[in-house]
């Protein structure tokens, strides 16, 4: 059974057109959109981290505030850039927003992306150690940030102030279950490969970074393929979960031709562009009349092979315009990769 979420980028910013302006209203109409999704039925609210810019960028205030105002829809990251957390208090912060949504975390993490800012994780106290890129100090965040979730000891007990007991002390609080539900942001068939290997489910976006010459959907199968043997030959003991991203705007009115008409001309194929120094390949989008899209979507292979999409959504158009993206996606899209609203799925 499919699930579908939305996937903001958060942008806010005093430019034309914007409906986000302020950062405070990026927030407040990010939990607004949550809301409005869960009641369309919508099963997930994601959001993506980027520092230095204007973005979401502490993610874990704005999780918790949807997971107070909602009961059913999951709330997570795509993603958080490990680079620049304290794993033990990035453990706390998402053990107790956790709690508060009562097990409808979905946590995904990574290396990060290309920023705006140099070196930006130096800023914030974090420098690789001697011998280590960044990608080898993200994942050493994320290996203690994950053994912290898992409620094993992490600090040594002060015997006088535990009346003489030592040990180590867990990160508190911890929540049952969190550690499942922690995603790893693959860019490559290789890290994809890793991520299963680590226990950690994928999320694959809308670009990789490596290039076979194949369509950008069949590339990301290989990649789905190759994590669920890596998975299984791990023998983790659970089922893992993969997502894919994509944009997806069904056109219906004047409105929707109006923001993105021209898109259906220009965005309808895979580009292949330099990114971080590797070529990338950037899947297309999908903009066009509901039912062509429907077709298109029901023919990705990488669609087809994940249990999540995720689609983006032109948050800066406000709530209302999102609210009625989410709406006839629901209606007229969904329904052809294998989705069903939540009371037809119980």
């Amino acid at each position: 059974m499919k699930r579908i979420g939305f996937l903001s980028f958060g942008h806010w910013g005093p430019v034309q057109g914007s409906r986000t302006p302020s950062a405070g209203d990026a927030l407040l109409q990010g939990i607004d959109l949550a809301v409005a999704a869960e009641e369309l039925g919508i099963n997930g609210a994601f959001f993506r981290v980027h520092h230095f810019a204007r973005q979401q960028a502490s993610p874990f205030p704005l999780l918790a505030a949807i997971a107070a105002r909602t009961s059913r829809i999951e709330m997570g990251t795509g993603v958080i850039d490990m680079r620049y957390e304290n794993p033990l208090y990035m453990a706390e912060e998402a053990a107790a927003t956790d709690l508060i949504s009562q097990g409808r975390l979905q946590l995904g993490i990574s290396r990060g992306s290309p920023e705006s800012a140099l070196h930006g994780s130096r800023y914030f106290g974090y420098t690789p150690a001697e011998g280590e890129d960044d990608s080898a100090m993200a994942r050493r965040h994320t290996a203690v940030f994950r053994h912290a979730i898992a409620g094993h000891g992490v600090a040594e007990a002060d015997p006088s102030f535990m009346g003489g007991g030592r040990g180590l002390l867990p990160i508190q609080p911890t929540s049952p279950g969190l550690p499942r539900r922690i995603w790893w942001g693959a860019g490559t068939r290789k890290t994809a490969v890793w991520a299963a290997e680590q226990g950690m489910n994928l999320m694959s976006s809308t670009l990789l970074t490596e290039d076979t010459g194949v369509p950008f959907d069949q590339l990301q199968a290989e990649q789905i393929s190759m994590f669920r043997e890596a998975w299984g030959a791990a023998g983790h003991g659970f089922e893992p979960r993969v997502s894919v991203s994509r944009s997806i705007i069904p056109v219906v009115d004047a409105e929707d031709e109006h923001y993105f008409g021209l898109r259906a001309q220009v965005d309808n194929r895979d580009q292949v562009g330099m990114l971080d120094g590797a070529l990338s390949r950037f899947g297309k989008s999908y903009v066009g009349a509901p039912d062509a899209l429907a077709e298109d979507l029901a023919k990705d292979a990488a669609v087809q092979a994940a249990d999540t999409v995720l689609v983006t959504v032109p948050n800066q158009l406000g709530v209302e315009y999102n609210i009625k993206l989410l709406g006839n996606i629901a209606k007229y899209v969904a329904p052809a990769i294998g989705w069903e609203e939540p009371a037809a799925q119980a």
